[in-house]
This record gives structure tokens, sequence and C-alpha cells, in this order.
């Protein structure tokens, strides 16, 4: 895939291609246990898209993804990765999601909660990450519980184990690993969204540059590069988004 000169500038104003990384969905990225180094689908995508480019690589790593979503926005850095979700959109361009995932909910063992639907309910406490994905979404729909912001997954956790709320809402990966850790936590069956995660671009970039972002999520997905890199990274609980899904 050729790029222009006109895009690879459009990428790369400051010379290089800084990609905005977002620790705080383990499907995409991830510290290397040895290194400490960010690794995950997310990066290799981002190493691949700075290779078509014919430019160095650098790393704008984020706890959060609100705080990601926020240094794409503001041309802090070039690209990022992102759930798709209409309350991100302004400044921001997508292209069609490369990998879908799971958002579930997780309860005590002993909860009488049974079904997605029983937990919009009055008196339901919902703990969310704040500016996550799952949050944007249930802000939308839900309509009688009440949403409890905290700070990343771990705060999700620490609401519920401390009865501060009766639900935690989260990626279904994550709910489960905590599920596995701490007995008496069940994951409620099915799922309450699908997440949609793509790559993103500051909407300053235009038109040419946000097509060429477009086409090469798209090539990545069919060429198996996406679905390759899930399982080198033994990623579990997200599939490869298809061929021209768009949000």
């Amino acid at each position: 895939m050729h790029m222009p000169a006109s895009v690879v500038q459009a990428f790369t104003p400051t010379g290089a291609l800084r990609a905005s990384i977002n620790l705080g969905n383990p499907i995409l990225a991830n510290k290397d246990a040895a290194t400490g180094e960010p690794v995950g689908v997310s990066v290799d995508l981002a190493r691949q898209f700075a290779q078509r480019l014919g430019v160095p690589l650098e790393l704008v790593v984020f706890e959060k993804a609100a705080a990601s979503v926020d240094a794409v926005r503001n041309d802090k850095a070039d690209i990022g990765f992102f759930a798709i979700d209409p309350a991100r959109s302004e400044g921001l361009g997508f292209t069609a999601p490369y990998v879908l995932i799971e958002g579930a909910y997780l309860v005590p063992a002993g909860a009488g909660l049974q079904r997605n639907e029983d937990v919009d309910r009055e008196g339901i406490r919902i703990a969310v990450g704040t500016g996550s994905a799952y949050d944007l979404f249930l802000t939308r729909e839900i309509q009688k519980a009440r949403l409890v912001r905290v700070q990343g997954a771990q705060g999700v956790f620490d609401s519920l184990h401390a009865g501060e709320v009766e639900v935690a809402a989260g990626i279904r990966q994550v709910l489960e690993a905590e599920a596995a850790r701490s007995p008496g936590l069940r994951l409620l069956p099915g799922r309450f969204m699908v997440i949609q995660q793509a790559m993103g671009t500051p909407a300053s970039r235009g038109a040419e540059a946000a097509a060429a972002l477009s086409a090469f999520v798209e090539e990545m997905k069919a060429n198996g590069f996406v679905a390759e890199a899930l399982a080198r990274h033994r990623i579990q609980g997200a599939s490869v988004a298809p061929a021209g899904a768009q949000a």
C-alpha cells in the first residue's frame, strides 16, 4: 500500500508517528513482564503503520482510555486505538473497527441478578471506569440504576468488593480474570454491549489521511495480521471485526 507524501506529512508533523497507547485495556496493550515496554495488538498495528509511512514510531502511553483519546484529540498524538462511541466523535476520525470485544457484568455470587436486563432497576449501583467505552454506553442506556464512576478496572473491582456497588461493568475477559481470582463473584451470562475497537486520528489531519488509515485497517484484517496478533498475544474474548464493519 503506497503512502503519498501528503499522507506521510499529515500523520507525522513532528517527523515521527506518535501512537497513543491505552494500557487500561489489556486486550489491546500491556507492559511486557520482562522489559516493561508496551506490547500488544495496538502496539503491533502502530509499528506496522509506521513502517508503511517509513517513519520512526513513538509510543505515547496512558493508563486510561479517556487520557489516550484526549491525546489524539488535542494533537499530542497522531493515531490512537479507541472504542468507537458517539461521545468521542468530536475532533476525531475513526476507522471501521478491527476488533470486537464484549462488555459484561460481574456480580456477587449470591446476588439476585440473573440476566443483563435485571441490572437496570432502582437501587442498583453499577461501577464503571470513568470515560471507558462502557461508561459512555451505559450513560446513554441506563434509565433506573445509578452509575458509580471510578478510576480504572481496579477501582471498579475495589468498589464491588467493598459493597459500594451491586454490579461491576467491564470487558468480559478482564471480569473473568477477576472472578477466577476472587471466589464469590460470577458473570451474568451474555453481554450488554459489543465494544468496537478502531484506530483514530485527529480530524484536522484531513480526509486523505483518514482514508489511508481506514484502508490500512481493512488490509490488516483481510491479510490475517490482526488475527495473528491476537493469537500471538494469547488474547481471548476478542474477535476480528468483519471487513468493512462500521459503527
